[in-house]
């Protein structure tokens, strides 16, 4: 018999069947025994949880229940506005896995974290030259509760990070470290992907700082639900074999040129819980998405997640979601979207359920003028929308 996959965090995610986030793991000083038996094994942080929502209706897209939006930890110190770095310290050897690594490890960090859920250790990249490095939210966003984040570089010097921003709808975070001069990987574009190109992936798994892995590109546009505790993430992931365990989480997934592509987010397991690693299905945040969440909240701190203005019906079979309710004063309200609705389409793509329609609307931005098919009494409407950020008091 086989077992139906669990997606767990590295990260944490939930996809068909049981997805699971790769959680932070506990930090060791010793290297793990691998003869333990796995029920024996070092347990990640208690950061893991089952992302499959149990309500039968979520306000994904603003209202009632409220999605999760971005929140401010803690203020940027800058007094103007700082871009990410899209300069390249990367110059490998086209499909070389060896020049990949030597070039793109200087800016990969460990994240050793501790906060009121206890302690773990995850990974993080560095995407600005004076001290800014993007994780995920799951791995540092409790160090905002008067934690602490310990940011080990690959040459063994530390250094005390805070935690600049956060939005648990994407799973991304923003950390800052007092440090100059610092190497900056190149962000590529997710767009660009394609199934069966070269994906790296560069991380602290078990602890096990600078742990290199590769393989392809297995699939795109893989809506997943990603987080823990209550911060529940929608992600149209990017799919790899290249093996991804717990501590992974928010570490980047670069291509063939050393660039970013992706943060790594979660992996599926055959449900043997925390003790369960790499099965060759890890997802990642496309870097096209992660990198407005970033630039937002480098800049002010915090960041948008785009709503359309409805309650969804979670368990509406599909294929489409059911809106459940409509929020007055809202995009959809304005639209004219109606209880009873189901949209089956976003921007002519086909949606398969209530948590493909969130990934699609969140692969968007607030501002942008979308296209929804509708199913109503029988008959397909086409509904134009703009898209309008989450109140982040909700």
């Amino acid at each position: 018999m086989t077992s139906t996959p669990e997606i767990l965090p590295t990260g944490e995610t939930s996809i068909v069947g049981t997805l699971v986030t790769e959680s932070p793991v506990p930090p060791f000083n010793t290297p793990p025994n691998f003869s333990t038996p796995a029920s024996e094994a070092p347990k990640e942080k208690s950061k893991v949880g089952l992302l499959i929502a149990s309500a039968a209706l979520i306000a994904l897209f603003g209202g009632a229940v409220g999605g999760a939006v971005g929140y401010t930890v803690a203020q940027s110190n800058s007094s103007s506005p700082i871009m990410i770095s899209t300069g390249g310290t990367v110059d490998p050897a086209a499909g070389s896995i060896a020049a990949v690594a030597a070039a793109v490890q200087p800016s990969v960090v460990q994240m050793n974290v501790s906060g009121s859920q206890g302690e773990g250790t995850g990974t993080g990249f560095v995407v600005s030259s004076d001290g800014y490095i993007v994780t995920n939210n799951h791995v540092v966003g409790d160090a905002g509760n008067g934690g602490t984040i310990e940011v080990t570089f690959v040459d063994g010097s530390t250094a005390t990070g805070k935690l600049v921003g956060a939005n648990p709808g994407y799973d991304i975070a923003v950390v800052k470290v007092d440090r100059t001069d610092l190497p900056a990987l190149t962000l590529g574009s997710s767009d660009a992907v394609n199934v069966g190109d070269l994906a790296i992936a560069i991380g602290s798994p078990l602890g096990l700082q600078g742990t290199v892995t590769s393989g392809i590109i297995s699939a795109l546009d893989r809506p997943v639900t990603a987080g823990g505790r209550g911060d529940l993430a929608y992600i149209n992931a990017i799919q790899t074999d290249a093996a991804i365990n717990p501590g992974n989480s928010g570490g980047p997934l670069v291509n063939a040129s050393g660039e970013v592509i992706g943060v790594n987010s979660a992996i599926a397991t055959l449900g043997l819980g925390d003790a369960s690693g790499s099965i060759g299905l890890g997802f990642s945040i496309p870097i096209d998405t992660a990198k407005r969440i970033v630039d937002e909240l480098i800049n002010t701190g915090t960041s948008q997640t785009p709503i359309i203005g409805v309650q969804l019906d979670m368990e509406f079979a599909g294929p489409g979601g059911a809106v459940a309710a409509v929020t007055p004063g809202s995009p959809a309200e304005s639209a004219g979207l109606q209880e009873g609705d189901v949209i089956t389409k976003v921007e002519g793509n086909l949606i398969s359920d209530s948590t493909g329609l969130i990934v699609a609307i969140r692969a968007n931005a607030p501002g942008d003028q979308i296209e929804l098919t509708v199913l109503r009494n029988g008959q397909t409407l086409t509904v134009p929308l703009t898209l309008t950020a989450a109140d982040p008091t909700s």
